[in-house]
């Protein structure tokens, strides 16, 4: 039993039905949630707007949120960690356009939205169609009252740039970068654990009751960063391989780090080692296959879209199957 508390468990996540979303998440990803659209699913997350429930194991229907509570050292050593976890995990679906917008950094949050986190992320792009593109900060330099004039006159999208994505792009989103996904790209963002949104412009869109979405101009142009954005190139990756796997590091801040692991695990009788980190908790989104993890008497069967928990110490796993997963750490 008492090896049982540090063995991983499956996160089952929170819904979202903001008007943007399509179903993909529930035909791509066998959500089985119940909203029309489905735009978000927080994969892995303890932030009271959306919380994530433990899915296998003694501590099943349990949030995650309280099982932290409950084993603090599942959380691992890290000082950013302090008994919860400080990234938030989601799945998003763009079926139409998200709102441009922008988020404040830790600084301007603690101090204005009553000690929160900021939000810096990173997207992994899944799957996009051809047109698909996202918003990444602005094409030339502009001044406050400029940009401020140009959202009254509804004419903000000519100073923004515009870059074309495919499916296993990465792109860091620094906080105060003015941004936005475009429809047709299916994304995991990886980010602080932080729900502030500052919306500069959405469309003049309405919701099913007919109102216009929340507008934060002001708190936007606070944290905005408005010089010209230089084009995000794609990182430099390097795949290391090894018996049965090969890995990348996709993103390292100070907030998180990320890796792809592609599994293939067909042709060798031994199984790929996970190894328990005594510093961080880790967290394994399955975006593509399927397999098994296996540890001292028992094991835990996945599929693409499920999101693994792994406490930090935890015991030491050995992964079967043909997949890839995003490894998430501190």
């Amino acid at each position: 039993q008492e090896n049982q508390k540090n063995a991983p468990f499956l996160l089952q996540p929170a819904g979202k039905d903001y008007l943007w979303g399509g179903q993909r998440l529930n035909f791509d990803f066998a959500k089985n949630i119940n909203m029309n659209p489905l735009a978000e699913t927080w994969e892995c997350s303890t932030h009271e707007d959306g919380l994530s429930i433990v899915a296998s194991g003694e501590y099943t229907g349990l949030t995650l949120k309280r099982v932290l509570e409950i084993h603090p050292e599942y959380v691992g050593l890290h000082p950013k960690t302090e008994s919860d976890i400080p990234i938030l995990i989601k799945l998003i679906d763009a079926k139409q356009d998200l709102s441009v917008q922008v988020h404040p950094d830790d600084n301007y949050a603690r101090i204005n939205e009553n000690g929160q986190l900021g939000k810096s992320e990173m997207w992994y792009v899944l799957d996009a169609t051809p047109d698909a593109k996202i918003v990444y900060g602005l094409h030339h330099s502009i001044s406050k009252n400029e940009f401020m004039e140009s959202i009254k006159n509804g004419c903000v999208e000519k100073h923004l740039q515009k870059i074309p994505v495919k499916q296993n792009d990465v792109f860091f989103i620094d906080a105060g970068t003015i941004h936005a996904i475009g429809k047709g790209a299916l994304i995991a963002e990886i980010q602080e654990k932080s729900n502030l949104t500052y919306r500069l412009f959405d469309y003049d869109r309405v919701d099913k009751n007919g109102n216009k979405r929340e507008i934060h101009i002001e708190k936007a142009l606070d944290v905005a960063k408005l010089n010209a954005s230089s084009e995000p190139n794609q990182p430099m990756r390097v795949l290391r391989y090894e018996p049965g796997c090969a890995r990348e590091l996709l993103c390292r801040c100070r907030y998180f780090q990320i890796e792809r692991l592609l599994l293939n695990t067909e042709r060798h009788k031994d199984m790929v080692d996970y190894y328990a980190d005594e510093i961080s908790f880790k967290v394994l989104l399955c975006v593509n296959g399927c397999g098994t993890i296996f540890w001292e008497n028992d094991s835990l069967s996945f599929f693409k879209g499920d999101c693994i928990f792994v406490p930090a110490q935890s015991v030491q796993l050995k992964i079967h199957g043909r997949a890839q997963f995003l490894s998430v750490s501190c």
